[in-house]
């Protein structure tokens, strides 16, 4: 027995190692079939497999350049995090980009930059920069409400995001004055931190569906009673991530907080119609806004992505004949967000923001509605030169989600769907949501936001105006094609912004609506 134990003893780390490698080779050749690679070539296949594991953060921190990486590259990133940080988000010697690329933006500076005096709002505050429109205004709502910021927290849910992100969130807006739409997941405690809510309808109508899943307007009326920081609603028809696609939530993330929230059964697969059932056509939804509207006395909007435009012509027919309808709209980009879905839909399915847009715009513009309606855009414009160009189009305000999820320290892992998001942020692991301190990350969004606000008006001054819903489509142009490298972007999308009514930033602080109240 001794001299077997001197024996074992005795064998070196390195023998010891060759083993396990040969069990390995044989389990590769005889025993799997699931792997072809591993098969044909034992052991050495498995580092395949690994590197193809590891592959995009090898992309994202050794190989791919500043501007490479999609959808935001790490100079995106960068500003990002420096801005949510209060750090110096400057470049030096010069731009990176390319400036002669398909779709680069100019903004045309004024010969004399706007001048603010000493009383001017911006003086005081110099990331004051509320929406010069007011939803709700012309329909009457009982209790409309002018956005005090043009940047706002787009639509993501709790269940896709954490708990801790959503509290992070909402505890942001409030310090930062924005809006946070809850996504269609509810209703949540986390977003009951003193923030400003839109408060989101799905198909699923989660948090206040009825039994049987349809829509209960009696817990709309009673959710709203009961957290007057609701100050809106918007009916969601589609996302950028995959319109006209439900979701499902499977059941064994159903945990008891969410199945309350959610108003589902907790342990079973909730899934989300593609389709709402509450109305099947654009005159039943045109009434459905209006009976919510009249319910909770709160501005109604609607939120899609843009593809077929049909009903988007009988839409704006039916509000120039019937004064009714969306107090605002939210048109999102097809290149996809914060929603998992199958490439084929994030890939192929509706138009990005700047064409659907456009097309969407055109067709208001044309029957004289576009003052009605605040338009907010939502699809990668939350950087300021993006911005200026999606007022320039005609937008209100913007959503943003993932800039949103990066100020609170999302790395672009891009493993949302997973449950196995790093950063803690798209997650339900208790364990990966330790890492993130609400009370500092909700600091670093309001930063964030503050940032993009001053660095939107500096650019607004810059062009010449006051507030940035005077930009008009000729102040900007875009790379099209090389027989004529920039065009006005009333050339580029062939229509011309309707003016919005604006006195000027003072007029805006003195009546600004914070839920149908004055300040």
């Amino acid at each position: 027995m001794d001299n077997f134990l001197d024996f074992i003893s005795g064998i070196s780390w390195w023998m010891w190692i060759g083993l396990a490698l040969i069990l390995i080779a044989i389990r590769d050749i005889f025993i799997q079939r699931k792997h072809t690679i591993s098969h044909n070539f034992p052991i050495v296949g498995h580092f395949r497999y690994m590197l193809e594991k590891i592959g995009p953060e090898l992309r994202q921190y050794l190989v791919a350049s500043n501007r490479d990486e999609l959808p935001f590259n790490r100079i995106e990133r960068g500003w990002i995090y420096a801005s949510a940080k209060k750090e110096n988000n400057y470049e030096g010697f010069g731009t990176d980009r390319d400036i002669f690329a398909h779709q680069h933006i100019f903004i045309n500076n004024a010969m004399m930059p706007y001048v603010i005096d000493k009383n001017h709002p911006n003086s005081i505050d110099k990331s004051f920069l509320p929406c010069a429109k007011v939803m709700g205004e012309f329909n009457k709502r009982k209790k409309p409400f002018r956005p005090a910021s043009v940047v706002n927290v787009s639509a993501m849910s709790f269940g896709s995001l954490s708990a801790k992100a959503v509290e992070s969130l909402n505890k942001g807006v409030k310090i930062a004055g924005a809006y946070h739409n809850t996504g269609e997941g509810g209703l949540s405690s986390y977003h009951k931190h003193g923030g400003n809510v839109i408060f989101q309808i799905g198909t699923g109508y989660f948090g206040v569906r009825n039994k049987e899943g349809g829509f209960s307007m009696e817990k709309l009326m009673a959710l709203v009673d009961d957290n007057p920081f609701i100050k809106a609603i918007e009916i969601k028809l589609s996302q950028g991530a995959k319109p006209g696609k439900g979701g499902v939530l499977p059941g064994a993330k159903i945990t008891q907080e969410l199945a309350d929230i959610r108003g589902v059964e907790i342990g079973k697969d909730v899934i989300s119609p593609p389709n709402h059932s509450a109305f099947s056509n654009v005159p039943e939804l045109v009434d459905f806004i209006e009976a919510i509207a009249e319910k909770t006395g709160l501005p109604v909007g609607i939120k899609a992505a843009i593809g077929k435009l049909g009903q988007w012509e009988e839409l704006a027919d039916i509000m120039l004949k019937t004064n009714k309808g969306p107090d605002f709209i939210t048109i999102d980009g097809g290149e996809g967000g914060t929603g998992a879905a199958p490439p084929s839909f994030a890939d192929h399915v509706s138009l990005p923001w700047v064409y659907g847009f456009s097309d969407l715009y055109k067709i208001f513009k044309n029957k004289g509605l576009t003052e009605r309606i605040v338009f907010i855009g939502s699809g990668k414009l939350g950087f300021p030169a993006k911005a200026a160009m999606a007022f320039a189009m005609g937008a209100d305000c913007i959503n943003v989600a993932r800039e949103a999820m990066m100020s609170i320290g999302c790395i672009q892992a891009q493993v949302c769907h997973t449950n196995r998001c790093p950063s803690g942020v798209a997650t339900q692991s208790k364990w990966l949501q330790n890492g993130i301190d609400p009370t500092l990350k909700s600091e670093r969004l309001a930063q964030y936001f503050k940032t993009f606000r001053k660095e939107f008006i500096e650019i607004t001054h810059a062009a010449g105006y006051e507030h940035p819903c005077q930009f008009n489509m000729d102040d900007i142009e875009i790379n099209v094609d090389d027989h004529n490298l920039s065009k006005e972007l009333s050339k580029t999308y062939n229509y011309d912004k309707t003016p919005v009514p604006f006195t000027n930033m003072q007029a805006l602080k003195d009546c600004l609506y914070l839920g149908g109240q004055s300040n």
